[in-house]
């Protein structure tokens, strides 16, 4: 992959499909944070498709070269664009990447990327990289709250292979931040786990009823009887 054939591309292709009538409300629902070009999402994910059609395989270099140049850009489509290449080529990083990761989710962050980031591309390279587990340590016991909410969200997708115990240390850990985003990533990330160990999750949040904040404990227990 040329990644600066990508970003000529990326760029050229989303603004000939800019659509100001839908850039306003998009931006409005995103607080105002983040100008938009007003592709909507299924849309956007067509055109991605079609600005990697034919493109070779890339390296971490080239991801690396694609991300950091979409978040460069200032409206928010070109960093949702990165997002899903590196989502789609989420095992090619080694675990050195860990740094630009953590400059994508503290540069411009917000929920709408930090969320697939951490999920989708985080939780992979820790999953294939077990020794990233201490930058986890580091970012859940760090004081920015994206970070947090990254540490928090990391084993999302892993069901019974989560680490229990990193979980729940985790959550007890960052249990009376006041920041919204964590509060709802520790419900979060503890409603997912209960899908595969219920009762562990129950035993939990009654254990630490009087620290977990009302937010967390309701979304931790959402799906439960």
């Amino acid at each position: 992959m040329d990644a600066a054939e990508v970003l000529q591309r990326v760029e050229k292709t989303f603004r000939a499909h800019a659509d100001p009538g839908r850039a306003e409300p998009m931006a409005a629902y995103m607080k105002g944070r983040f100008p938009f070009l007003g592709i909507a999402t299924p849309q956007r994910r067509a055109l991605t498709r079609q600005v990697l059609a034919g493109l070779s395989r890339p390296t971490e270099a080239d991801l690396r070269t694609v991300a950091e140049g979409c978040w460069s850009l200032p409206e928010r489509e070109f960093q949702y664009f990165a997002c899903d290449v590196l989502i789609r080529y989420a095992a090619i990083p080694s675990a050195g990447f860990v740094g630009t990761l953590r400059e994508l989710l503290t540069t411009k962050p917000w929920w709408d990327t930090v969320d697939p980031l951490a999920t989708r591309v985080v939780g992979e390279l820790v999953r294939r990289e077990p020794a990233l587990t201490t930058v986890m340590d580091e970012w859940a016991a760090g004081t920015d709250p994206w970070l947090i909410r990254t540490a928090l969200l990391h084993q999302l997708t892993y069901k019974e292979s989560t680490d229990r115990e990193r979980l729940f240390r985790y959550c007890r850990m960052r249990a009376d931040h006041p920041d919204f985003f964590v509060r709802k990533a520790i419900g979060w990330a503890l409603r997912q786990y209960a899908g595969v160990a219920p009762d562990a999750v129950r035993a939990f949040v009654a254990a630490n009823e009087d620290a977990l904040s009302p937010l967390s404990r309701r979304e931790a227990l959402k799906n439960l009887p």
